[in-house]
């Protein structure tokens, strides 16, 4: 049977390589190629399952989050001010 297929360049390129690498016509790579591929992706093994990352209560926070900006520039100005002690 045949089709018009739109490939692009760098994939022709890679196609061409290995056909001339194999000794072999570009249409018997490409048919033997896409028999790979279609075969490899009916597999059950060729999906892969969604990752789910288990989750750990922690409970309640130890300070106010709706605060947390002014905590943090608190902290920060803490650290400035030992680091600024420690050159003296």
């Amino acid at each position: 049977m045949r089709s018009t297929v739109r490939i692009d360049d760098d994939l022709m390129t890679a196609l061409r390589a290995r056909a001339l690498e194999e000794r072999m016509s570009m249409t018997r790579m490409l048919n033997r190629l896409l028999r790979v591929g279609l075969a490899t992706s009916s597999q059950p093994g060729g999906i892969r399952e969604r990752y789910r990352e288990a989750t750990v209560r922690m409970g309640r926070p130890r300070f106010e989050t709706d605060k947390a900006l002014a905590l943090a520039a608190a902290l920060e100005d803490e650290e400035i001010i030992r680091k600024i002690s420690l050159r003296k």
